[in-house]
């Protein structure tokens, strides 16, 4: 009897048939999807934890995180993004261990069932009449017939195929890509400590010159949250222009005066004071002053060097008179001594 070769061919034929493609892609394809999604939860967190839209213009800036303290004496402000204190997941697939294992059962079966009958049932009716004369035939006749014939085959082949696979994932945090730590590392660099109230600057506070000389006053305004905003920068009866981060005001010398200009900051309580002081017609007035102090120094000069050349003159004077009337008792004295000298030999003659 001949060796039955169906369920190998079978078994062979489903081994064969098995789909190892979508298997084993399968399970890549849905951790690849997996990854997928991983990255987009990690975009969707940055945009709805880190970042605000503009309902308006659709632009997104970052969430900061404002904290108040106390710096040298004064309330101070640190604004932070929020990006840059939250861990951000993202999470990767790092290992993927895929095991498989078939089994296949095969089994054929064949039968054949041939039942073959025949019968012949043939049936024929029919009448006749015939009338010659006076006389009348009448002849009935009837036949039958009939065949069957019935075959049947019947052939059942059986396999099973059973298989399992395994599927280990390992995932975690990875480490950060390379343009997002970029970004934070820029977020990190925009720390910024600032006034509560805002913080407004100039590059001078005094200006001195000529009446013929205006002078570019530079004004910046920092708000609380640390971004500039110039256009609120004003100044009672000056027009400014908004240069960059910073609005320039153009401040005439007014001959003669020191002006006090009021910088200040549309809607908040901050203000600075600026002078611009006519420091021509100061020095011009200061100059005339010496003059007119080195005019009276001579003047004083003068009459002091009159004073003492008069008083030299006095001093002269009187000086001659003593020694005239030194010179004279000196001669008297002389006279004097001579005349008893005199007398003294007329005595000593006698």
């Amino acid at each position: 009897m001949a060796i039955d070769t169906t369920p190998s061919q079978v078994a062979t034929n489903a081994l064969q048939a098995l789909p190892f493609g979508n298997i084993i892609g399968g399970p890549l394809k849905a951790c690849i999807e997996a990854q997928a999604m991983a990255a987009k939860t990690s975009w969707n967190f940055i945009q709805d934890v880190g970042l605000n839209t503009d309902p308006e213009t659709g632009e997104k800036k970052t969430v900061n995180v404002s904290f108040q303290f106390i710096k040298d004496g004064r309330l101070a402000q640190l604004n932070i993004p929020l990006l840059t204190i939250v861990p951000i997941p993202y999470i990767a697939i790092q290992t993927i261990d895929i095991a498989f294992k078939a089994n296949i059962n095969a089994s054929s079966s064949s039968s054949t069932v041939e039942n073959e009958s025949s019968s012949v049932d043939a049936g024929l009716a029919g009448s006749t009449s015939l009338n010659m004369g006076i006389f009348k035939i009448n002849a009935d006749f009837h036949a039958n017939y009939s065949s069957k014939k019935d075959s049947t085959a019947t052939q059942d082949s059986k396999y099973s195929v059973e298989y399992t696979m395994d599927v280990t994932v390992k995932a975690g945090q990875d480490s950060m890509p390379a343009g997002l730590a970029k970004v934070l590392e820029l977020l990190g660099n925009s720390l910024d400590v600032c006034d509560p109230s805002g913080t407004l600057e100039v590059n001078a506070l005094e200006f001195k010159g000529s009446p013929s000389e205006t002078f570019m006053l530079i004004a910046t305004y920092k708000n609380r949250e640390g971004l500039f905003e110039p256009e609120k920068i004003q100044i009672p009866g000056q027009t400014g222009t908004v240069d960059g981060n910073n609005m320039l005001f153009n401040l005439p010398v007014v001959e003669g005066k020191t002006t006090s200009y009021i910088v200040g900051v549309s809607g908040i309580d901050k203000k600075v004071i600026v002078k611009t002081t006519d420091s021509y017609t100061e020095q011009r007035d200061r100059e005339l002053a010496r003059i007119e102090r080195e005019e009276n120094d001579k003047k004083r000069m003068t009459a002091l060097q009159a004073s003492l050349s008069e008083r030299r003159k006095t001093l002269n004077e009187e000086r001659a008179k003593e020694l005239a009337a030194s010179q004279e008792r000196i001669r008297k004295i002389e006279e004097k001594q001579a005349k008893e000298e005199s007398l003294k030999n007329q005595g000593s003659e006698k």
